[in-house]
């Protein structure tokens, strides 16, 4: 004695369902791997403007070392000017005071 009807066919799907059971499979399939790849090209961006971002946070700190460097060597060589123009004052005196020395011998 068989569990099976004596037909077969009562609980048994056809092929026309397993063919759209099939193609059903086959369409979610498709949409799956379309996701993953999605998924994938998505992280790759992330990755990819991490490192950007990575490589501006570098720039940026290179960049502020050496803006700091020429800050500090500016204000040197505007100390140096003035120490330059101060001597420069009193050499020109001193030039003038001996002219006019000259002047009244």
């Amino acid at each position: 004695m068989s569990d099976r009807p004596a037909n077969g066919s009562a609980n048994e799907p056809s092929s026309v369902d397993i063919d759209a059971a099939t193609r059903r499979l086959m369409t979610a399939l498709e949409a799956l791997e379309s996701a993953v790849e999605r998924r994938r090209e998505a992280d790759r961006d992330e990755n990819e403007l991490a490192s950007r971002i990575q490589a501006l946070g570098a720039d940026r700190s290179r960049l502020a070392d050496e803006l700091d460097g020429s800050l500090v060597k500016s204000r040197r060589l505007e100390r140096v000017n003035r120490e330059i123009a101060d001597r420069l004052d009193v050499a020109i005196g001193t030039i003038r005071s001996v002219l006019h020395a000259d002047e009244d011998s």
